[in-house]
């Protein structure tokens, strides 16, 4: 379960940026590279700033990240930690409500796959030890 929700994150992320880059580096890479835009402040954002924020500097590189990292983790035989999958149900949830429909849902197939897990693992002992509890 924790695989395919790794790799379900991974494409996410990656579907992302690269659908962005090929949608926004054609325009902008140039102005990108030259140095011939800002970061200023909202309303005074160039079109290729804004181009920048929705593909470089978007969610879907540290999205990329957190699904490689599960993946590593699920490796390693060892399960993530709750808040991946719930912050990904909250960031989902209330970017569904303030921006509306878009392809994202399928993280939260993701985290339910990761909150399963979670269980399944918690049921059958191979949660790690809590804090201050050190093994000997």
């Amino acid at each position: 379960m924790v695989e395919w929700a790794g790799w379900i994150i991974t494409l996410a992320g990656t579907g992302h940026t690269l659908g962005s880059l090929v949608e926004a580096a054609p325009d902008h890479a140039g102005t990108w590279f030259g140095g011939g835009w800002n970061l200023g402040d909202y309303p005074d954002m160039s079109d290729a700033t804004v181009a920048w924020w929705y593909s470089v500097f978007s969610f879907g590189p540290p999205l990329l990240l957190i699904g490689l990292t599960v993946l590593w983790l699920n490796r390693r035989g060892m399960t993530p930690p709750l808040f991946v999958p719930w912050a990904m149900v909250a960031w989902v949830v209330v970017g569904f409500v303030v921006d509306g429909p878009s392809p994202l849902p399928i993280l939260l197939v993701a985290a339910g796959l990761l909150l399963a897990d979670a269980r399944r693992a918690g049921r059958h002992g191979n949660t790690p030890p809590r804090a201050g509890t050190a093994s000997r």
